[in-house]
C-alpha cells in the first residue's frame, strides 16, 4: 500500500525533470516589455532566466538592438568575460558582476533620444536557447520654457499671456495658474497646445503673477510672468512728444549736414586759390616808385611846353598820385622839337607871358 502512495509523487517528479529537458534556458523577467524614460537618466532592462540539467554547453548572453536589417551589439557575456566595447560603450553594464548566476540585467547611463530602439535579450547554453524584448523610448524633458505678455496692459485691453518651451520631446501640453491661489478671470481662456492664456476686457483685479508648467510624459518645466493691468495713458501728449523729439532730430541733422557741406567748399576754394598762385609772377610797384616816375613824367612835358599852354597846364592838379591798382607805363619820350613861335607872334595871339618856376636836377621847383 506505501508503494502504491509513493507512485504519484514519482510521476511528478518525472514529469517535471522532462520538462526541464525539454524546456532549456528559460527567460522568467517577461512582464517588462515597454519602457519610457526621459533624457539623460538611466534605465534598467530585465532579463533574468534559469538553466536545465541538459544545457551542458558554455553559457553566452548577448543584449543587441534589433534593426530591420541586422541586430546591433550592446553588450555580450561569455566563459567569465564581458565585452562592451560598442556603439554604447561607457554607457551599459551588467548589474550582477556574476551573469552566469542567472541574471543578466543591464543598465543604460545618460540616455540619448537616439538609445530609443527594440532591446533583446539572448541567453544560450546549448542545446538551450532563449529570448525576450523590451521597447525603450527615449524622450527629452520641456527645457528652456518662457513666460510673456503679448498686447497693452491697460484697463479695458485684451492681454494674452504666452508660454513656450524651446526644447522638448511632443506632445507638450501647458497649464497656467495664478501663484496667489485665485481662480484665473472669469474672461479668461487658455490653450493647452499653444500655451496661450487669453484674458478679454483686462482690468486691475487681474494683476497678479501667473505660473505655467509645460510638461509631457516625462517631465515638467516651469515660468512665471507678472500682469499689471494700468489706467490707459495720454496719448495725445506721448504722440506730440513723439512729432516734437522727431523735428528735433531732423533739425540737428540738417545742421550737421550743412555745417559739412560748409566746410567742403571751405575746402574746395582754398584749393582752388593754392593752384591760382604762380611763382613767375613779378611783385608788384610800390607806391613811392610809381609816384616818383609819375612826377618824371609830369617835369619832361613841362619842359616841353610853350608859354601859349602853360595856362592850361596850370589847372592841373599835382598832388593826384596813380594808385598801385592802376599802373600804367611811363610814356615815352619822343626826340622832336615843338615849333618856335616869336614873341611877336604871341602877343598877336593873344598869350599871356608866364613865368615859368626853376627847377632843380632831382624836378622839385626852386
Amino acid at each position: 500500500m506505501e508503494s502504491l502512495r509513493r507512485r504519484p509523487h514519482l510521476l511528478w517528479s518525472l514529469l517535471l525533470l522532462t520538462a526541464d529537458l525539454i524546456e532549456g534556458v528559460t527567460i522568467t523577467s517577461t512582464d517588462q516589455t515597454m519602457v519610457t524614460k526621459a533624457q539623460g537618466e538611466k534605465v534598467t532592462l530585465l532579463c533574468t532566466f534559469t538553466l536545465a540539467a541538459l544545457d551542458e554547453g558554455s553559457l553566452d548572453i548577448e543584449w543587441d538592438v534589433v534593426q530591420p536589417d541586422r541586430e546591433q551589439p550592446v553588450i555580450m557575456y561569455n566563459v567569465d568575460r564581458v565585452y562592451d566595447n560598442y556603439h554604447m560603450s561607457g554607457r551599459v553594464q551588467f548589474v550582477s558582476q556574476n551573469p552566469a548566476s542567472g541574471d543578466a540585467t543591464i543598465d543604460i547611463l545618460n540616455l540619448m533620444p537616439g538609445d530609443s530602439g527594440t532591446y533583446q535579450c539572448k541567453v544560450k547554453k546549448p542545446p538551450g536557447i532563449d529570448t525576450h524584448r523590451v521597447q525603450l523610448t527615449v524622450l527629452e524633458k520641456p527645457k528652456e520654457t518662457k513666460c510673456y505678455v503679448e498686447g497693452s496692459q491697460e484697463i479695458g485691453m485684451d492681454v494674452i499671456l504666452k508660454c513656450n518651451s524651446k526644447a522638448g520631446t511632443p506632445l507638450i501640453n501647458y497649464y497656467w495658474t495664478r501663484t496667489t491661489g485665485a481662480e484665473l478671470p472669469a474672461t479668461s481662456s487658455q490653450n493647452s497646445d499653444t500655451g496661450d492664456l487669453l484674458m478679454k476686457n483686462a482690468s486691475q483685479t487681474h494683476s497678479d503673477t501667473y505660473k505655467c508648467v509645460a510638461s509631457n510624459r516625462v517631465g515638467t518645466d516651469e515660468c512665471f510672468v507678472t500682469l499689471n493691468v494700468t489706467p490707459p495713458v495720454n496719448r495725445a501728449g506721448t504722440i506730440a512728444g513723439a512729432v516734437i523729439g522727431t523735428l528735433l532730430a531732423l533739425s540737428l541733422l540738417a545742421f550737421f549736414v550743412f555745417c559739412c557741406c560748409k566746410k567742403q567748399r571751405e575746402k574746395k576754394y582754398e584749393k582752388e586759390v593754392h593752384h591760382d598762385i604762380r611763382e613767375d609772377v613779378p611783385p608788384p610797384k610800390s607806391r613811392a616808385s610809381t609816384a616818383r616816375s609819375y612826377i618824371g613824367s609830369n617835369r619832361s612835358s613841362l619842359g616841353s611846353m610853350s608859354p601859349s599852354n602853360m595856362d592850361g597846364y596850370a589847372k592841373t592838379q599835382y598832388n593826384k598820385v596813380p594808385s598801385e591798382d592802376f599802373e600804367r607805363p611811363p610814356p615815352q619820350h619822343l626826340n622832336y622839337e615843338p615849333p618856335k613861335v616869336a614873341a611877336p607872334n604871341l602877343s598877336r595871339m593873344g598869350a599871356i607871358p608866364v613865368m615859368i618856376p626853376a627847377q632843380s636836377k632831382d624836378g622839385s621847383i626852386v
